[in-house]
């Protein structure tokens, strides 16, 4: 039996984790930093395991891989498989969940506090000599808020959107949890319309579906306080970036924390890479990058190749 890891480099850099666990899966297991379209099909030739992070795998691929047996994503979502194919073809699909938790939620209160307190634009004016102009012995030009008392929506209420509001509740902060877009009402939660009006903040943290794509789009932004806080660390598609981009710009939100976008890496542009939007902090992807959270990715993957291999029912996606 033989396996491939068709994208490592898409989860280490330099070298920085360990492969070992899911190489000893097997007797045999190659290991590519990267692997473009025209190689799939070869590297992929006599493989019964195919780990993956965002590599595509295409009926036509499955059906042309005879030998695959198992494919295992470094990643929570599957929407780079063909999943109804791979059923077709008796090829197992196993994610991982609640691996990178305690990256992504401090990402999540980063943001929110480099954007509270303001941190980037007082730096900003210290490196250019502001201080040592300052009148007082401190500098008050823009204004700092705390975050205890105030309100904080989440979309998305898993194991992310649990320790988010676990975190925000030690912090002071009223949390208010939506209905999921979509899906039946629940106790204590409330529909998205009556929740943006109030929160002070919106974090999301639900997976892209027919009904959250474009889930914030102008007509909610203009619903939410014009000083709240949007930040997004789940998928970018759940957001209108035009829409926001626009709202940033004329004042209408106090600010936003985006980590993915629609596209990635943006190759055809993105109105939120803007560099006017100065009340918005972006950053590419990286929420769930803390090396703690990709090496327990990588030990995920492993037991879950090991559980397949005898026979256990870890590797099922419902």
């Amino acid at each position: 039996m033989r396996g491939v890891f068709l994208d490592f480099g898409s989860v280490s850099e330099g070298n920085d984790l360990d492969p070992e666990p899911i190489r000893a899966t097997l007797p045999e297991f190659v290991i590519h930093d990267a692997t473009s379209a025209g190689q799939l099909r070869e590297r992929l030739s006599g493989s019964t395991v195919a780990v993956a992070n965002k590599t595509e795998f295409s009926s036509e691929l499955i059906a042309a891989t005879p030998s695959l047996r198992l494919i295992a994503l470094t990643a929570t979502g599957t929407n780079n498989v063909d999943i109804e194919a791979a059923r077709a073809h008796s090829v197992a699909v196993c994610n991982i969940r609640e691996y990178c938790t305690p990256s992504v939620v401090q990402h999540v209160f980063a943001v929110l506090l480099a954007l509270t307190h303001r941190i980037r634009e007082y730096d900003r004016a210290l490196k250019a000599g502001a201080w040592e102009q300052a009148k007082q012995f401190t500098m008050l030009n823009f204004p700092v808020r705390e975050l205890a008392g105030r309100t904080i929506g989440i979309v998305g209420f898993g194991a992310l959107g649990r320790r988010v509001a676990e975190v925000a509740t030690a912090f002071g902060m009223k949390v208010v949890i939506a209905n999921r877009p979509g899906g039946a009402r629940e106790p204590n939660r409330v529909d998205l319309e009556e929740l943006l009006p109030i929160v002070d903040v919106l974090t999301l943290h639900c997976p892209i579906t027919p009904a959250t794509r474009n889930l914030i789009g102008a007509r909610e932004l203009a619903c939410m306080k014009r000083d709240a806080v949007l930040i997004n660390t789940a998928r970018g598609a759940l957001v209108d970036a035009a829409a926001l981009a626009q709202a940033l710009r004329a004042g209408r939100l106090g600010g936003a924390g985006i980590d993915v976008l629609a596209e990635e890496p943006p190759i055809s542009g993105n109105p939120l890479l803007a560099p006017d939007l100065v009340n918005l902090i972006a950053t590419p992807h990286t929420a769930w990058a803390a090396q703690e959270s990709r090496q327990r990715a990588i030990d995920e993957v492993a037991a879950n190749i090991r559980d397949f291999l005898a026979g256990g029912r870890r590797c099922r996606i419902d």
